[in-house]
């Protein structure tokens, strides 16, 4: 797996987290991840094994974010979600990369996916289960470039984009924002002559309007409602979209959640999905064998409180890779 010259912006830097000690009963994440260097990467793919190596990417951005008129703040997120991964115990038998940071500085938002969607291209077709850490939600548009041109979606695999998330994030806009980035996928996918296979967990119908809920219809999109996601009706909601694809990339967008679970997003929400429901989405795709990508966006760690979010944030990775 050869990353592309020039996308990783910030090395992988040293992690660090509670020390009991070096055997493998005392592993936690900080123990178990490996810096993946460019000449880690030269040296062909990732090892092989029973369980699909993990690697985690940064998305540092919160361009799209101010774009679109939320709290700015989130670029410093994949920081704060390492810090809080590192002193999680680490029970999986997968081998753990991170890959450092793509970096978006002074405005540009679309060099930025490109470089960030090359290296997940790379990572994915190297055989690697790729995580990005946000970061604003247009780290989406990096996810989608990643998972586009990867091998496997241009051999034929049917492939859909689950978001947990209170909105659709289908403005249409002149200027391309956090807002924007799964019609910008659906234009993409068009131009291909694909349509694309978007479905949503979370959808706050105050806070979506009617133009938005129209092109969702337009789009096909399927979506279930922050007061319609119990456990049961969650379960099947999933059960039906993974049934219909082969390749999944999850993305979680954390204003899914109420503000008091988490106060550090960019438009905190006012009723949100229960903690345990979206977990249990998460034991759902990664058992499914499905889980392609993923990306975790919007910690805006300067209105966090007690890292209550940054945690929250670093248990869904967990649930996911472990």
């Amino acid at each position: 797996m050869d990353l592309p010259p020039h996308t990783i912006d910030l090395p992988a830097q040293h992690w660090t987290g509670r020390d009991d000690g070096d055997g493998a009963e005392h592993r936690r994440w900080w123990q178990a991840v490996n810096a993946l260097s460019t000449e880690t990467a030269s040296n062909g793919d990732l090892p092989a094994g029973s369980v699909r190596p993990a690697v985690l990417l940064g998305f540092s951005s919160d361009e799209g974010v101010r774009r679109n008129q939320g709290r700015v703040g989130a670029a410093a997120g994949p920081a704060e979600i390492r810090s809080a991964l590192g002193s999680l115990a680490w029970h999986s038998e997968r081998t753990l990369y991170d890959a450092g940071d793509v970096q978006v500085c002074g405005g540009e938002l679309a060099a930025g996916q490109l470089r960030a969607g090359a290296a997940l291209t790379a990572m994915l077709d190297g055989g690697a289960l790729t995580v990005v850490l946000g970061g604003g939600h247009e780290s989406a548009y990096a996810s989608y470039l990643g998972v586009a041109n990867s091998r496997r979606v241009r051999d034929g695999a049917r492939w859909g984009v689950l978001n947990l998330d209170a909105h659709f994030d289908l403005r249409d806009a002149p200027v391309p924002s956090s807002g924007t980035v799964f019609l910008q996928m659906a234009n993409a996918e068009a131009e291909a002559g694909r349509s694309l296979n978007y479905a949503v967990v979370g959808i706050s119908e105050p806070n979506n309007t009617g133009a938005l809920f129209r092109t969702a219809d337009r789009l096909d999109v399927d979506y279930l409602l922050d007061e319609d996601c119990s456990l049961e009706r969650a379960r099947e909601f999933v059960e039906s979209f993974l049934a219909r694809i082969d390749v999944l990339y999850l993305t979680i967008d954390l204003d899914v959640f109420e503000a008091s679970v988490a106060p550090g997003v960019s438009a905190p929400a006012a009723y949100g999905v229960p903690l345990a429901v979206i977990a249990a989405i998460c034991r759902q795709v990664a058992a499914s064998g499905k889980l392609f990508h993923a990306d975790v966006a919007e910690l805006n760690p300067e209105f966090d409180v007690d890292h209550r979010t940054a945690r929250l944030a670093a248990r869904l990775v967990n649930t996911l890779l472990c």
